[in-house]
């Protein structure tokens, strides 16, 4: 049995993760996140500096990997001579869904990621948008090929409210639940081409 020691600065970021998705961002106190951690406040200033980057690098050691995973979909797809509406929202969703039942957290950081959405914090959005914003408009450029029709602010509208959907579905808040004779890579899978088919529909619709 191999017994992983997690460094300082994972203990930090892997208690910070769990603290925001339980209390949120303002209501989590450091003295509650160094007691999780066990490590004195003085850690979190060495290596972060401040909880406003504590959180950003929460954020950043998830968002960093879905991107990249997310960028490498889309150019398959679009190196296809078959390329479709829906293979280009597949390399968006789908990835999303496959590391929030990968990494150990991976529930705990859909909870946060949800509540960024959900609380005002201009700081977390500002940072959200200048790392990870041309990844949304990279999706945008790619799914307005297939919509012509749409204009710029109603494809926009409409690329939220898929965004919106994969993340409460990834943060299982709804009225579906994973059966008891379902595994979670089977759950996902099922979960994408039910989104799939919805989002598929939403933009494509008049």
């Amino acid at each position: 049995m191999t017994i992983v020691a997690f460094s300082t600065k994972d203990r930090l970021l892997n208690s910070a993760e769990q603290l925001f998705a339980e209390h949120g961002f303002a209501s989590t106190s450091l003295r509650q996140l160094t007691t999780l951690a066990d490590v004195n406040i003085a850690a979190v200033n060495y290596h972060f500096g401040s909880k406003d980057n504590l959180i950003n690098e929460v954020f950043r050691r998830r968002l960093d990997d879905l991107s990249e995973r997310r960028m490498k979909a889309l150019q398959q797809a679009q190196s296809l001579p078959e390329n479709t509406l829906e293979k280009v929202l597949a390399a968006f969703i789908r990835p999303a869904l496959e590391i929030s039942i990968e990494h150990e957290g991976g529930s705990a950081f859909v909870r946060m990621l949800a509540r960024a959405y959900a609380e005002k914090n201009e700081r977390l959005r500002q940072f959200l948008s200048d790392n990870y914003g041309h990844v949304l408009r990279e999706f945008a450029r790619a799914i307005q090929i297939f919509v012509p029709q749409l204009e710029r602010q109603e494809l926009y509208w409409r690329l939220d409210f898929i965004a919106g959907s994969l993340t409460y579905a990834m943060a299982d808040f709804g009225l579906i639940r994973r059966q008891t004779n379902v595994n979670e890579q089977d759950h996902c899978r099922l979960t994408a081409e039910k989104l799939l088919r919805f989002a598929v529909a939403g933009l494509t619709t008049p």
